[in-house]
């Protein structure tokens, strides 16, 4: 991985209907951390780290994630109340108006990978509202040098706009927040929310389907460690269960 810190440069977000904007493109995490303070939507604590107060939601609201009821996903989702079901063309109503809402300000875009192995790796253009959460979309994700960047294509377009509210009447969402996955159209729209966990986890879920459906592979949400001899030792749970406290060990290396 390399850190991209380079004179900054803009790109056109016009084709994805996000017209006219003033578009930040890949900034070094110190441009970032400074736009932030400029804004007034972050202070800086006493070691100088940037502290965000993300708003109404500190974490993510798995009641408003949805997954958008197509050919792909129709036989293949297991649909309740965890995987809940969203229709196509309310997500491209809703996409519009999405983007409609960022056009004409400035935005924050970055290009970044999915899954180290080069395999499976998987691009993706992530355009954030909010210059903070472009930062964690540079913490979270893959880093392409300056060389992959020439010729980028994204396989995924994350569009996160904090700041824009659903209206659930109308949008046919639960409420005024949203993070929705279309596997057609291949985008990921976040919405009235600004809990940046919400970006990592909706490529993940992408991840979880794409892995195992199409390149059967199987993705684990797991620690791992390693022996002296290479015995390799994994660790299952949910979040905060405890598996990287488990698998964190004097005699053994942790994988990750």
């Amino acid at each position: 991985m390399v850190s991209n810190s380079h004179d900054s440069k803009t790109i056109s977000l016009d084709k994805y209907g996000i017209k006219n904007a003033m578009v930040n493109y890949q900034l070094s995490p110190d441009e970032l951390h400074q736009e932030t303070l400029n804004k007034g939507q972050g202070v800086e604590s006493s070691t100088g780290a940037l502290a965000i107060n993300t708003g109404e939601f500190t974490g993510r609201s798995p009641q408003d994630r949805f997954i958008v009821k197509d050919d792909i996903t129709k036989d293949r989702i297991w649909w309740g109340d965890i995987n809940k079901p969203f229709d196509s063309d309310a997500f491209q109503k809703l996409y519009d108006k999405i983007t409609a809402y960022l056009s004409d300000k400035q935005v924050y875009a970055r290009d970044a990978f999915a899954c180290a192995d080069e395999n499976y790796r998987t691009n993706i253009r992530v355009v954030n509202e909010y210059p903070w959460s472009n930062l964690f979309v540079y913490n979270m994700f893959l880093r392409p040098s300056e060389s992959d960047l020439k010729d980028f294509k994204e396989d995924w377009l994350v569009v996160n706009a904090p700041g824009f509210m659903a209206d659930p009447e109308v949008d046919g969402t639960r409420q005024h927040n949203f993070a929705i996955l279309d596997f057609t159209r291949k985008t990921a729209i976040v919405g009235g929310t600004g809990y940046t966990g919400e970006i990592k986890k909706g490529i993940f879920s992408a991840l979880n389907f794409i892995l195992p459906v199409f390149n059967n592979t199987l993705p684990m949400h797991c620690s791992a460690n390693v022996g002296k001899d290479g015995d390799t030792s994994i660790f299952f749970g949910l979040s905060g269960t405890g598996k990287t406290t488990l698998s964190t060990d004097p005699d053994r290396s942790l994988i990750g």
